[in-house]
C-alpha cells in the first residue's frame, strides 16, 4: 500500500541554487512537451505518448546543453510521466486540462530513485545531503521523492513509500455515525456533538489585508515587491496550516471512534458561486475534510460512505420521516407538524444522513450510495492513491 510522508528540508545556499536550476529545467521541459503535444494534436489529430515525449530528450539535450548539465536525467523522465498522467486524468474526467507552468507558482522536482533518508538529512543525487526534520520513521521501500518549494520560500520533501501491505478489507461491524457540515458549526454529528469552525482566514484577515496593501504599493519587478510578496505568502501559509491542523485532528478523532462514517456528497463548486457565502465555504475546507476522512478510514478497514446530495436530510423528520416542503436557512429548530417533535436542524440532518447510509449498506450498495463509485477506480498515478501518514508523529499526538 503506497503511503506518503512529508518532511521539512532546509537546503544550503549552494543546494538552493542547484534546485533552482533543476526546477527551471523541469518546468521548461514540461512547457515544451505540452506545447509540442498541442501542436501535434492540431496537425495529426493525435497527441504524444509518454515514450514519444521521453524520446525527445536526447535531441533536446544536444540542442540545449544547459538541459543536460542543469537537471538530473531521471527527473526529466518523471516530467514525461506526469504529463502523460495529466492527459489521462483529463480524458477520464478526473482533472482539468494540463496547463503551462509558471516560475511564480509552487515549484517541484521529483527523484524516482537514488535518494537516501538518514537520521537528520536526506541525500539527493547531484545535490548531496540536505538538512531535514525527520520527525517520523517510515516503513517500506522508497519509490519517489518530490522536493517542492512553496510561495513563501519553504521547502518540503514528499516521500512516497510502498510498505508491501495491502489495503485491509472493509468491515461494517461497529459504530456508525452521520456527519453534517455547515458554516455556523463546522461539523455536527448524529451523536449530537458540535465542533466550532476555526475560522482561520478571519483570525488573520487584518494582517493579510495590511500585507496585501503594502504589496500593491510596491513597484512591479522590484526587490521590495518580491519581499512583500513573500510576506503575503507567509500569512497565507499560516492560514493553510491552521486549517489543515484542525481538519487532521478532527478527521482522526472521527475515524478512531467510528467504524462506518456517512457524509453528504456536496456540490462545493456550485455552492461557492453564491458570492455571499463563497469566502466562508472556501475557508471551511469541506472537500479536504472529506478526503482526509476517506483515506484514513480506508487505511484502517473502515467504511466511508457518501449519500446523494439531493437527499432531503434537513427537511425530513428523523422520528416519523415526515418531509416539509420548504425550510429557510435561518430556521435552526423546527417542530414536526405530524409527530410534534422538536428537531435541531443540524442534528436531525446528521441522523438522517446516518440512517440513509445504513440503509444503503443493508441493501449492499456501499460503494455507490450517491449514484457514483466513491472509490474512483482506474486511477493512473500511484501518487493519487498514496496515504498521508500522520499517525505516530511526536509533533501532534492528537492526530
Amino acid at each position: 500500500m503506497p503511503k506518503a510522508y512529508k518532511f521539512r528540508i532546509y537546503p544550503a545556499p549552494t543546494s538552493n541554487s542547484i534546485l533552482l536550476v533543476m526546477r527551471g529545467c523541469c518546468r521548461w521541459f514540461w512547457n515544451y512537451s505540452l506545447n509540442k503535444s498541442q501542436v501535434t494534436y492540431k496537425e495529426t489529430g493525435k497527441g504524444l505518448s509518454r515514450l514519444a515525449i521521453q524520446g525527445m530528450l536526447p535531441a533536446l539535450k544536444k540542442e540545449y546543453p544547459w538541459l543536460k548539465d542543469g537537471a538530473y536525467s531521471q527527473s526529466l523522465q518523471v516530467v514525461a510521466l506526469n504529463l502523460s498522467t495529466a492527459y489521462k486524468n483529463f480524458f477520464e474526467k478526473r482533472g482539468g486540462f494540463p496547463s503551462f507552468k509558471s516560475k511564480h507558482n509552487r515549484q517541484s522536482v521529483s527523484y524516482p530513485q537514488n535518494v537516501k533518508i538518514l537520521e537528520s538529512t536526506i541525500k539527493f543525487p547531484i545535490i548531496g545531503e540536505v538538512k531535514a526534520k525527520i520527525h517520523r520513521q517510515y516503513d517500506g521501500t522508497i519509490k519517489t521523492v518530490t522536493v517542492s518549494q512553496n510561495r513563501d520560500g519553504s521547502y518540503f520533501a514528499s516521500v512516497l513509500v510502498d510498505d508491501k501491505i495491502g489495503t485491509p478489507d472493509a468491515n461494517i461491524e461497529g459504530k456508525a455515525i452521520g456527519l453534517d457540515v455547515g458554516l455556523t458549526d463546522f461539523l455536527v454529528t448524529s451523536d449530537g456533538s458540535k465542533y466550532k469552525h476555526p475560522r482561520a482566514t478571519a483570525k488573520h484577515r487584518k494582517n493579510l489585508k495590511r500585507k496585501q496593501q503594502k504589496l500593491n504599493r510596491k513597484v512591479k519587478g522590484s526587490n521590495r515587491r518580491n519581499k512583500a510578496r513573500k510576506l503575503v505568502a507567509k500569512v497565507n501559509s499560516k492560514i493553510k496550516r491552521v486549517r489543515e491542523d484542525f481538519l487532521h485532528k478532527l478527521s482522526r478523532k472521527i475515524v478512531n471512534e467510528n467504524q462506518v462514517i456517512v457524509v453528504e456528497d456536496l456540490n462545493i463548486k456550485g455552492m461557492v458561486r453564491n458570492h455571499c457565502l463563497a469566502k466562508a465555504i472556501s475557508d471551511a475546507g469541506w472537500g479536504m475534510f472529506g478526503t482526509m476522512l476517506k483515506y484514513k478510514a480506508e487505511a484502517e478497514g473502515k467504511v466511508y460512505l457518501e449519500i446523494d446530495r439531493f437527499f432531503p436530510s434537513s427537511k425530513t423528520c428523523n422520528h416519523c420521516l415526515f418531509k416539509v416542503s420548504e425550510m429557510n436557512l435561518k430556521i435552526r429548530q423546527w417542530k414536526c407538524p405530524k409527530c410534534d417533535s422538536v428537531n435541531d436542524r443540524d442534528i436531525n440532518a446528521a441522523l438522517n444522513i446516518r440512517d440513509e447510509g445504513l440503509r444503503f449498506l443493508a441493501l449492499g450498495i456501499s460503494a455507490t450510495a450517491s449514484g457514483r463509485n466513491v472509490s474512483q477506480p482506474g486511477r493512473i498515478s500511484v501518487l493519487s492513491d498514496a496515504v498521508a501518514v500522520e499517525a505516530g508523529s511526536p509533533l501532534s499526538t492528537a492526530r
